[in-house]
């Protein structure tokens, strides 16, 4: 994975803000699994002093999107099988009904929303650029839920993706169409306003999309039950 650098932040809102970039950066998979990040180097790359960073870090900390080994140790969490199952369930309830509620209320402008994230996606896969294809994926999940007009859900499943995000992106040009090819019966049942045919589409996407997740963590999890 290519080395990861931020955009120098204005001073305003600076604590919020740096909490917002670097949780942005976990979701849209920036950072890999077991990354080790500094405060010192955050706040270079930011270009802002070490306090707004820490108090960021520790935000994401109790998000669980961070984990501490040490006093001056913060990494990037390995998400176990067990707890990716768990996650995986629970985003099959709730961004099935964020997509129930999309298909119901959604107006021609967020139909073509969509369908354009697609036409974006299909390019940066195409061209083999899985940064920009990781972060249109994730685009398009958070539109359901934003089209949905559900700002608590939205908020659960933003900490559910700040944890997902590191361990979807290390997989995703593996998965190949099986990424993108059910966010057009989504964008189909949500242009008929089919809410059960929607809920049914974002079911097949992230059970689909993450067989190969779902390997890769089988893997490790054999490999090390083999080395105990």
């Amino acid at each position: 994975m290519q080395a990861f650098s931020f955009e120098t932040l204005e001073r305003e809102n600076l604590g919020e803000t740096v909490y917002s970039r670097v949780a942005e950066a976990l979701i849209k998979g920036r950072f890999a699994p077991d990354a080790r990040l500094t405060i010192r180097d955050l706040a270079q790359s930011l270009g802002t002093s070490v306090t707004p960073v820490r108090d960021a870090i520790l935000r994401l900390i109790q998000d669980e999107a961070l984990v501490q080994k040490s006093a001056r140790e913060v990494r990037v969490p390995v998400i176990t099988l067990r707890r990716y199952r768990e996650i995986r369930q629970i985003r099959l309830k709730l961004e099935g009904l964020a997509a129930r509620e999309a298909a119901l209320k959604a107006a021609a402008k967020d139909v073509e929303h969509l369908r354009g994230l697609i036409a974006l996606n299909e390019r940066a896969i195409a061209d083999k650029n899985w940064t920009e294809g990781l972060a249109l994926n994730q685009t398009f999940h958070f539109a359901l839920a934003d089209i949905a007009d559900m700002v608590v859900l939205r908020g659960i499943l933003n900490r559910l993706w700040l944890q997902m995000g590191p361990l979807i992106a290390e997989s995703y040009h593996e998965g190949g169409r099986a990424m993108i090819e059910n966010h057009y019966a989504v964008l189909a049942a949500v242009e008929k306003q089919d809410a059960d045919a929607a809920e049914r589409a974002i079911v097949a996407d992230i059970t689909e999309g993450g067989k190969v997740i779902l390997e890769r963590l089988i893997s490790r999890h054999d490999v090390k039950a083999g080395a105990a």
